[in-house]
């Protein structure tokens, strides 16, 4: 059964005010830095690789060690995400959406400035695995807090606009990443990145998490959870429970939105740069030029469909969003490898309507009561990623032996999932979804 977001204390329906920029530009802005701690490793990964196993074991063994440890953080994400949410419906969103970001600054700091093999041996790895574990405890807190933090806030008719606002600063923290990787190997020598450069991305990481930290010191506790303190109206017992036992089908569908989400982002933004090269040949710069514009557009999107849901309602804007990718990604595929322009547009415009997922956390927050919300959310997301995050890679390397246009039928197909989970009934409502959250 849905709940409305908001409580008598944000449900008037009113524009956003000073106080609602400030929390979305100070939560978006965490995000972001975020979520570049998190992303910056694999920019660096071959480097890491190098440095931080046996210099006589062969390149593939490493590389997939070096993958395997940036793995290990997707499968650790479900782990803390439980762990901060059941907290974060028990002491506060603000205390847990702060320790979410402190938890990340801590081991990327430390990668940055941890010995090699060199120096300490086996020691290197299983230090570096320890700080990725870490890592992904503190995203799985991270993404689904922010979101059900800025949705708590936002007043009811602008919802959409705050988790699409978010939304929008967790993929910014991606091309941030990009950015400044590019900037490294620009700069310096490959000597002198696998010297000391590398080090750099993730001191910056770490001193930008502190930063976030102490910025979040000006963000106040949501109105609904003070509400639900004041009047005694917290989970009672383990809100995990209570999630799965009353609140199961919207479990199964924020799990299968996420599996919207974790492809469009895994393939089209992550996947896809590696595709033009190894599969259709195209050159590094100009693929990963085609990347950080599609990436640009994918931002730009989540805070334009966010916007969206808004004023016409979720259902619609699924509808208008995932219509667009399912036409725009096979366009895209299909269309390779074309010309220098053609990959331009065709990436850039393919980008944007994956910003369509912003679609995802405005139907998930409500899709939960609110005593229960953070914990459901954070359950449901961070299972599916770490299934579907993690399944997606293999999947489609194994299929584009087979089909070179892999990637555009899964894609496809998952924007057709899109469209048909803005019509799924939850609960027994005889509405839908979107029709139910659209009218709360």
């Amino acid at each position: 059964m849905t709940t409305p977001l908001s409580t008598t204390t944000a449900s008037a329906h009113r524009p956003l005010n000073r106080d609602d920029f400030r929390t979305l530009t100070l939560s978006a802005l965490g995000g972001a830095l975020e979520f570049y701690d998190f992303v910056i490793y694999v920019f660096f990964a071959a480097v890491i690789g190098n440095l931080f196993f046996p210099p006589d074991m062969p390149d593939w063994l490493r590389l997939l060690q070096t993958f395997g440890i940036f793995a290990a953080g997707y499968l650790a994400r479900p782990l803390g995400g439980i762990i901060i949410a059941h907290f974060g419906d028990k002491l506060g969103r603000k205390k847990m959406f702060t320790l979410s970001i402190f938890l990340m600054a801590v081991p990327t700091l430390a990668i940055g400035l941890m010995p090699t093999y060199a120096s300490i041996g086996i020691a290197a790895p299983l230090l570096l695995l320890l700080f990725r574990v870490m890592q992904g405890a503190a995203i799985g807190g991270e993404v689904p807090g922010a979101w059900v933090f800025v949705a708590e806030h936002a007043p009811a008719n602008r919802t959409g606009i705050a988790v699409g606002t978010l939304t929008a600063g967790l993929t910014a923290g991606i091309l941030l990443g990009s950015l400044v990787a590019a900037a490294i190997n620009t700069r310096y020598s490959p000597e002198d990145v696998a010297g000391y450069a590398w080090r750099i991305p993730f001191i910056l990481g770490g001193v930008f998490g502190f930063f976030a930290v102490y910025l979040r010191r000006f963000l106040q506790e949501t109105p609904i959870f003070k509400e639900l303190h004041a009047n005694k109206a917290l989970a009672d017992g383990l809100p995990l429970k209570a999630t799965l036992r009353e609140h199961a089908s919207a479990v199964v569908v924020t799990m299968l939105l996420t599996w919207v989400l974790s492809a469009a982002i895994v393939v089209v933004i992550l996947y896809t740069p590696t595709y033009l090269q190894k599969v259709q040949h195209i050159a590094p710069a100009l693929a990963l030029q085609a990347n950080s514009l599609a990436t640009l557009a994918l931002t730009l999107g989540c805070i334009v469909f966010g916007a969206a849901a808004d004023r016409f309602g979720a259902r619609s804007t699924m509808l208008i969003g995932f219509i667009g990718l399912f036409a725009s990604s096979y366009h895209f595929y299909t269309g390779l490898p074309g010309t220098d322009s053609t990959l331009l547009v065709n990436y850039t415009l393919t980008g944007f309507f994956v910003g369509a997922i912003a679609t995802v956390p405005f139907v998930a927050v409500r899709a939960f009561p609110a005593a229960v919300r953070f914990t459901g959310l954070s359950f449901s997301y961070n299972v599916a990623y770490a299934i579907f995050g993690g399944l997606t890679p293999m999947l489609l390397t194994l299929w584009v032996q087979r089909d070179a246009l892999a990637p555009g039928h899964y894609i496809a197909a998952i924007a057709l999932l899109g469209i048909a989970l803005g019509f799924v009934p939850l609960a027994g409502r005889k509405h839908s979804i979107a029709t139910t959250l659209a009218r709360a």
